[in-house]
């Protein structure tokens, strides 16, 4: 049997094949999700499954969904490997580290998780309730036993399963933790913040997993982010609310502080709720986001918003909002760095 072309080799250090190379997706992705193909969450593996390398190779390993399959010898290797027995022992020393990896990314297969069981990050959380409430939120979330075509990852919530189509060329076409602590808080406040029959527009949506609770949990939503991102949004909103939701969803472009007046008249906005989950970030349009804020609220519009701070631009965000509008924190999580606040217009309270 020929010998693999070098190029189309699983690994380049033991493990790991060359970020960006289609031999990702050949290889690896049968049973693990985008985000663990990735760094740091694909880590090159230690000896002694990295002995096997170069044209020196005593066996070359192949994944497969059923493992390392046999080791491929030429007549050429058999020829340089004179103990085949030592070469058994590195295809098993691979097989075992491969398997080690795929269990591990299997139980903690969201990045999220991964920050939750680093030992560093949970020093720096010093409060027990915040450590049990990430941990129920993170439970919500969930990814396939295998690889489906196309690949989505799963949440519970509003009694049901959300399944969110996720892409990695932008920030807007992933779920961040903002966005699932959002989810949390509505589904376990409704009695505070009923949404059933509420008007509500998030802003910012991305994938779309917000609306899509606010969805199910009776409201009218519509949710608008960028041109580009309405074809994926679009996607799984309807994928997820179709014959489930009191009120189907709208999708619409929104460019922040880009003919508003046209696209949204302030005559005919009527929002009770503006949801927004890490719109806040090192971007160029804060002023815009502002001004988008500023537009779509009206005196009795509720906006409920989740921030992770990353960067001081977070907090001079945060004192340039205060200008227009009265903020209270609602909930913190630490851990996360993340805040949930919600806000209304500041004559509404002077009124």
């Amino acid at each position: 049997m020929a010998l693999p072309n070098r190029s189309s080799l699983p690994c380049r250090r033991g493990l790991c094949p060359p970020i960006g190379s289609r031999s990702v997706h050949r290889t690896l992705t049968w049973n693990l999700p985008p985000h663990c193909l990735q760094p740091p969450y694909l880590r090159p593996c230690q000896p002694p499954c990295c002995t096997a390398r170069g044209p020196e190779a005593a066996a070359v390993g192949t994944l497969t969904p059923g493992g390392l399959a046999a080791s491929v010898y030429s007549s050429a290797q058999r020829a340089l490997v004179p103990d085949l027995q030592a070469a058994a022992e590195v295809s098993s020393a691979k097989q075992k580290c491969f398997q080690g990896m795929i269990k591990k990314t299997s139980i903690y297969n969201h990045p999220l998780v991964h920050r939750l069981m680093d030992a560093e990050a949970q020093k720096e959380n010093r409060g027990g309730d915040d450590k049990k409430v990430v941990a129920e939120i993170m439970a919500r979330c969930f990814v396939p036993a295998s690889i489906t075509a196309p690949s989505w990852e799963g949440f519970h919530f509003a009694g049901q399963e959300i399944r969110i189509r996720e892409a990695m060329d932008c920030y807007g076409a992933v779920v961040w933790p903002s966005a699932l602590v959002l989810c949390y808080f509505l589904e376990t406040n409704v009695k505070q913040y009923n949404m059933v029959d509420k008007n509500v527009i998030e802003i910012g949506a991305g994938t779309g997993l917000v609306s899509i609770v606010a969805s199910l949990l009776g409201a009218h939503v519509t949710a608008t982010d960028l041109p580009e991102l309405l074809g994926n949004l679009q996607y799984n909103i309807s994928r997820n609310t179709k014959m489930k939701c009191k009120h189907l969803p709208q999708v619409k472009e929104l460019s922040w502080g880009i003919a508003l007046d046209k696209n949204f008249p302030r005559s005919s906005n009527n929002f009770d709720y503006i949801l927004a989950a890490d719109v806040v970030y090192a971007h160029p349009f804060l002023e815009e986001l502002l001004i988008t804020f500023d537009h779509l609220c009206k005196e009795t519009t509720v906006i409920l918003w989740v921030m992770k701070f990353r960067l001081e631009k977070e907090n001079k965000f945060v004192d340039r909002f205060k200008e227009l509008f009265d903020l209270e924190e609602i909930s913190s999580f630490p851990s996360l760095n993340i805040k949930l606040y919600k806000a209304v217009r500041k004559n509404r309270r002077n009124a």
